[in-house]
């Protein structure tokens, strides 16, 4: 397909307002310099003054501003990202995560094994934006949910952020809404922000927007059976359960609580326009806003593509009637890969009773929710011997890397090099601590035709319980 034929594709699902791509491209119109997600519902503009972007940072990288009716910069993320495995995938992955915020563009090329220039050759090739313009547009999107949804005081929304002075966050600001940080914050909904105000003590209340349909039931069943006391509870009747768990971030610690039932948008496509889930988090510091966000985006896969998901696999005879009985089943992640490969190990039983003995104490523990899962250094330290002992010190040092950046081959010739750990384990870690959304478990007949879903194509059987969960 040439440019010219799939741009014009592409100003069709714009004129049909689809949801389906909100978050896989973003238009711009040149008349008025607003960008905007596809299923803007405001009026159509001409094909001649239109432009496409892959990302809102490039977007907003050629000088367009953010649409204010349609919020594009608040959409899931690029499905795409998840599923690559090459070193722009990785690179958003971490951006996304704050690794640029944290540690710069060294820091990022340093975890990829790449140059600074080579990073930003490749991201801007592919995205039309370095990986600097990519981090500020985040940074602009946390900005904006927080000032417009808490009563968080402006300057502190400014470091939360991720920016590094307010005078950057002011400029930024305007620069992307064409609004002042207090003008935002006065033309938010009243009933909206009232509803859902927050205070510094009160924890900070969010949407985790996700992209078509949402089967919470399963997920949250999954979380319920693997949930280790100190660290995790699931409270509540199914259907309207809470999923609550401590969190170990860069700054400091954390502790969200997840409703299980989905908030749904409504458009007037005929698309699925997807929804959201209500979160709250409450941070030691407000800095780690954005990348517990991420990490919540990944426990719950927030960002996958449910349309080319069901699409794939409703064509095999096996597996249609369960695509049609539970349309957009998740694949869910983790919010610690290091976390999950020592759990993946252990089983549930054996992880409560490392979090009793070696887990750290919450300074302010949140009624169940008591400890941290123990770092595997400390595992490494306390119990040396064994599978354990073999894994958590690999994790220790480095020679297992897990992070969202972590190539997924290399971790997993890594894991099969740890003494002991088993293929199955092996499959379990790469299909949630890494993400990928294409494993077939060991010892189970997974056609190639389910690929690049086969981590769906298994949860489905699951869910339907044709398969035993581990």
């Amino acid at each position: 397909m040439d440019q010219g034929t799939h741009e014009d594709t592409r100003y069709e699902a714009v004129r049909g307002r689809d949801a389906r791509f909100d978050g896989v491209f973003f238009f711009a119109v040149e008349t008025t310099g607003i960008y905007c997600r596809p299923s803007c519902p405001a009026v159509t503009p001409k094909r001649a003054n239109v432009r496409f972007f892959a990302t809102a940072a490039a977007a907003q990288n050629s000088g367009f501003r953010a649409c204010r009716r349609c919020r594009p910069d608040a959409v899931p993320g690029s499905a795409e990202w998840n599923v690559r495995a090459d070193v722009v995938g990785r690179a958003v992955r971490l951006i996304a995560d704050g690794v640029v915020d944290r540690e710069g563009v060294a820091g990022l090329a340093g975890r990829l094994g790449y140059s600074a220039r080579q990073v930003q050759r490749q991201l801007t090739a592919e995205l039309g934006a370095g990986p600097v313009a990519l981090a500020r547009a985040q940074r602009a999107h946390t900005a904006r949910v927080l000032v417009q949804t808490t009563e968080l005081p402006i300057t502190e929304i400014a470091f939360a952020s991720g920016f590094a002075s307010v005078r950057q966050f002011n400029d930024t600001i305007r620069a992307v809404y064409a609004s002042t940080p207090s003008e935002l914050r006065a033309a938010a909904p009243k009933a909206g922000r009232g509803r859902r105000a927050a205070t510094p003590d009160a924890g900070i209340p969010l949407r985790l927007a996700h992209r078509g349909p949402y089967q919470a039931g399963p997920v949250f069943d999954l979380l319920a059976r693997e949930a280790v006391p100190g660290i995790e509870d699931v409270s509540g009747p199914p259907g309207t359960r809470t999923y609550r768990r401590t969190l170990r971030l860069p700054y400091g610690t954390g502790i969200v609580a997840v409703d299980e039932r989905p908030g749904t948008a409504r458009t007037g496509s005929g698309a699925h326009p997807g929804g959201w889930l209500d979160a709250r988090l409450h941070l030691t510091d407000p800095r780690d806003l954005t990348t517990a966000v991420q990490r919540l985006r990944r426990l719950f896969d927030l960002d996958a593509d449910p349309y080319a998901v069901d699409e794939r696999l409703a064509a095999d005879p096996r597996l249609a009637p369960l695509v049609r009985a539970r349309p957009g089943l998740r694949s869910p992640g983790t919010a610690d890969p290091q976390e999950l490969a020592v759990r993946a190990l252990t089983g549930r039983t054996e992880a409560e009773r490392l979090v009793r003995r070696y887990g750290k104490a919450l300074d302010a523990p949140c009624g169940s929710l008591t400890h941290l899962f123990p770092e595997p250094a400390v595992l490494a330290g306390a119990e040396p011997g064994g599978t354990l002992g073999a894994l958590t010190a690999a994790l220790a040092d480095h020679a297992v890397r897990l992070d969202p950046g972590a190539d997924r081959d290399d971790a997993q010739d890594a894991l099969r090099a740890v003494p002991g750990l088993d293929a199955r384990t092996v499959a379990e870690i790469r299909t949630r601590a890494l993400g990928d959304p294409d494993v077939a478990p060991p010892g189970h007949d997974v056609p190639d035709h389910w690929r690049p879903w086969r981590s769906y194509a298994v949860n489905h059987l699951r869910a339907a319980g044709e398969w035993e969960f581990r």
